[in-house]
């Protein structure tokens, strides 16, 4: 069973799912690195990024990875973070269950998010000596509410996610949604979405990613908790995992 299923024709756009419902979609270092090569194959294409599960999104970084071999994990991730925001091509993220840690922030570095009222997110990091999502929380839902997030590590849910702006919609069938929104952008320029996207993360979104990547570089250092420590005692913070 491959873990990323990928449609190159999905109604004009390419979609992605992942595929590994048994640990709730968590990456490894393949996982990330053939992500990666669809968002550099194609830098002009309408990516669309989701689940082939429904009620899950992405566990983000495999907990079972050891943590030595989880540093290479996160920086490799964060080169697939800059790919996103830097393509010509527009990166529409569904999200239908939980996302977090990596998977949140690979749902907020696409560029539009369309969710189900079964989303949520939470960005893990602190509890084990890492920045995560400093670089674009802020830009996108502001200074105060996005440190709130990265601090506690708190849970969104996504009444509160549409509220706050992290989230175009929250809509009971977000695949249709998306479906419309491809139709749409299939028809626009590709020129001015290219310049919508220059304009709208150079060079301060890009700048603020590569100091959180620099910063993480050098916070696995064995000091900290483990991501599986972090993780149990991260779901002490605001309302209890339903995972």
């Amino acid at each position: 069973m491959s873990e990323l299923v990928v449609d190159p024709d999905w109604h004009g756009a390419t979609r992605v799912l992942f595929n590994v419902p048994e640990r709730r979609n968590a990456v490894i270092a393949k996982t990330v690195a053939a992500l990666l090569s669809v968002f550099r194959d194609d830098e002009s294409a309408i990516v669309v990024l989701g689940s082939a599960t429904p009620g899950i999104f992405s566990a983000g970084a495999d907990l079972g990875v050891p943590d030595a071999e989880r540093a290479a994990l996160s920086d490799l991730l964060y080169e697939c973070y800059q790919a996103m925001v830097v393509r010509s091509g527009p990166v529409i993220a569904v999200v239908e269950g939980p996302a977090v840690g990596g998977g949140a922030q690979l749902s907020t570095a696409a560029d539009l998010r369309i969710a189900s009222p079964a989303a949520r997110w939470r960005w893990a990091g602190p509890g084990h000596g890492l920045a995560v999502g400093a670089w674009i929380l802020p830009s996108l839902v502001g200074r105060s509410r996005g440190l709130d997030l990265c601090l506690t590590s708190r849970w969104l849910e996504a009444d509160e996610a549409e509220r706050i702006g992290l989230v175009s919609q929250v809509v009971p069938d977000p695949w249709a949604r998306t479906e419309e929104l491809v139709a749409y952008l299939s028809r626009a320029s590709s020129a001015a979405l290219r310049h919508l996207k220059q304009v709208a993360t150079r060079p301060d979104i890009l700048a603020a990613l590569e100091d959180e990547r620099a910063l993480n570089r050098q916070s696995w250092d064995g000091s900290a908790p483990t991501a599986r420590q972090s993780a149990a005692e991260g779901r002490s913070l605001g309302r209890p995992s339903r995972d």
